[in-house]
């Protein structure tokens, strides 16, 4: 038998038994004629006293080999009250080396002092640690009420193929040499789209799986090449069916999670998001919306700012000076101006021609900012203006350590456009992806204005982090050619890439729609962390290297002529 107990469960109320215990050492403390050991589990820690004259004499204990103990459970004298086992240890009357190990690359610590390079290439041990253990856990716990909770509301889990024919997606795809088929490949699912929609063709009402998924794109601390969604499926729904349903997920998640109640989730226009955030994944704890300020300097008739094809601003309340003046230095953008509103009621300004006490007074009266309040002012190209405002709002908000981890403020970003034209291809591509609905009234724009027509789609957006995405789908076969001709297929194309899929428009397709949430950020968002990584189990690094198997790696010869590779 290797153990009775494990490492973290006894106490107490155990104390006398005889127990048997085996796990990794995590510490030695000699003290002579006696010492003490830390055994550790993926249950716990719990402290062993061993005289040395029961160990035999050519037992080499070291820290992470692996030992099976056998003893009685005693009170402990010096009582550890940050462990759950911290009131017992085992009085050791036997001890056996179960396998020994080298001393480790770094220390299996909650702090390490191993970098990530090195915690990557020996990833067995770093999952040793609580802070991954834990993470592990976490995981666990959200796929685990994810499937509850997807369940109970009548959606079916089924598995959809890795193995499929390239389509353009929007993203590079991986690509698998058939050996079979001589000069025929395989493309790896960048998601299970058009699997999904052919299930509720099919009649599957609600479908759900949480489903690995590969692109082809440079990795990142929030991005992998290959990751994990939580994919949804549901037919016979509008826009506000999955906005609604899924709040109610997301709000059930973060209630069994972390306990948080959260409030409803607004809901916002892609355009209005640009408008006022300069982004279309606005993170919105802090506010500072943008104001437009070109009707003000024209009434006021402001010199230089009444020509500018866009003026906006933003208040910053309370704002310490000291700070946002070492932060002003940093900023390279020379299209802004500031004003600092002191507690004296006098100013502090940047330095241009045409702001004077007049036009400074006309902005504090606009704002109704209050001393100690920061006014932030960007002007010129309305994209351009807007995105670099969009910047400097986040970079003030991290300079004044305004995101606070613990608060978490969703909103749904909605109506984003249905395509946009790539200069370099010269022709149009999906903002989400060709099946994605346009909205009814813009339909009439397919003929004439394609670039403004609106979508049917939503992002959820929580903390300026883009969680999840979906759309309602095209139903209709000739609107979904007419998106095909838009992107440059030919008739050729479509029927080679979507045949099968423009067949199945033949045999009924319900109104449908669906979701796709990126369970890695999920979880990392939840726990307030900065890096993905920390919550797979064997990530790839910002490469998309494993740096533990070196992957990717060289094939043979003998491997590359089996695949009609010279």
């Amino acid at each position: 038998m290797y153990r009775t107990h494990n490492c973290g469960e006894l106490s107490q109320k155990d104390i006398g038994k005889e127990v048997i215990l085996s796990g990794w050492i995590k510490r030695i403390r000699n003290f002579g004629s006696l010492f003490f050991i830390d055994i550790r589990d993926y249950f716990g820690i719990t402290q062993l006293i061993i005289y040395k004259k029961s160990v035999k004499k050519n037992l080499l204990l070291s820290k992470e080999s692996i030992i099976r103990v056998k003893g009685k459970v005693v009170e402990r004298l010096s009582k550890n009250y940050n462990l759950p086992t911290g009131e017992i240890e085992i009085y050791v009357s036997h001890i056996d080396l179960l396998n020994s190990s080298l001393s480790p690359p770094f220390t299996i610590e909650d702090k390490t002092d191993g970098n990530e390079e090195i915690r990557m290439i020996y990833r067995y041990l770093d999952i040793r640690r609580d802070p991954i253990k834990n993470n592990l856990i976490i995981r666990h716990n959200l796929t685990l009420e994810t499937r509850n909770f997807l369940s109970k509301n009548k959606f079916l889990e089924i598995e959809t193929p890795l193995l499929i024919n390239y389509t353009p997606e929007g993203a590079r795809s991986f690509v698998v040499p058939s050996r079979i088929y001589t000069n025929k490949f395989y493309a790896l699912a960048q998601s299970p789209q058009l699997f999904k929609q052919l299930l509720m063709i099919g009649g599957i009402d609600r479908y759900f799986q949480i489903v690995k998924c590969f692109r082809d794109e440079d990795s990142r601390s929030d991005r992998q090449i290959e990751f994990t969604q939580i994919d949804c499926e549901m037919s016979f729904v509008e826009v506000h069916d999955i906005l609604t349903f899924f709040e109610n997920f997301i709000k059930h998640i973060f209630k069994k999670i972390k306990n948080i109640q959260l409030d409803s989730f607004p809901c916002i226009s892609y355009y209005d998001a640009i408008k006022m955030y300069g982004t279309d994944s606005p993170d919105i704890r802090f506010g500072m919306s943008f104001v437009e300020l070109n009707d003000l300097t024209k009434k006021e008739n402001i010199n230089f700012l009444k020509n500018q094809e866009l003026v906006i601003g933003i208040k910053i309340r309370k704002c310490i000076y000291e700070k946002i003046d070492c932060f002003l230095k940093k900023i390279e953008n020379k299209n802004f101006f500031w004003i600092k509103y002191l507690y004296d009621q006098t100013f502090l300004f940047s330095n241009q021609n045409f702001l004077n006490e007049e036009v400074i007074k006309i902005f504090i009266k606009y704002f109704k900012a209050v001393p100690g309040d920061f006014l932030f002012f960007s002007y010129g190209k309305k994209i351009k203006t807007r995105e670099e405002l969009g910047k400097i709002r986040l970079r003030i908000a991290e300079f004044l350590n305004l995101k606070n981890p613990k608060i978490f403020k969703p909103l749904w970003i909605t109506d984003l456009p249905l395509l946009e034209w790539d200069e370099e291809s010269k022709k149009y591509k999906s903002v989400h992806h060709p099946f994605t609905s346009p909205k009814e009234e813009d339909i009439y724009l397919l003929k004439k204005d394609p670039k403004n027509i609106r979508s049917k789609s939503y992002d959820l957006i929580i903390n300026g982090i883009e969680i999840g995405s979906g759309s309602i789908r095209i139903h209709n076969k000739n609107i979904q050619n007419i998106i095909f001709k838009y992107l440059g297929l030919s008739k050729k194309e479509i029927e080679s890439r979507f045949g099968f899929f423009i067949k199945a428009f033949e045999y009924g397709v319900p109104p449908h729609g669906g979701i796709a949430f990126g369970l890695d950020r999920l979880v990392n968002l939840l726990e307030g962390n900065k890096n993905i990584k920390n919550f797979i189990a064997f990530p790839k690094n910002n490469y998309g290297k494993d740096l533990m198997i070196n992957a990717p790696s060289f094939l043979e010869k003998e491997k590359l002529k089996e695949l009609h590779f010279r």
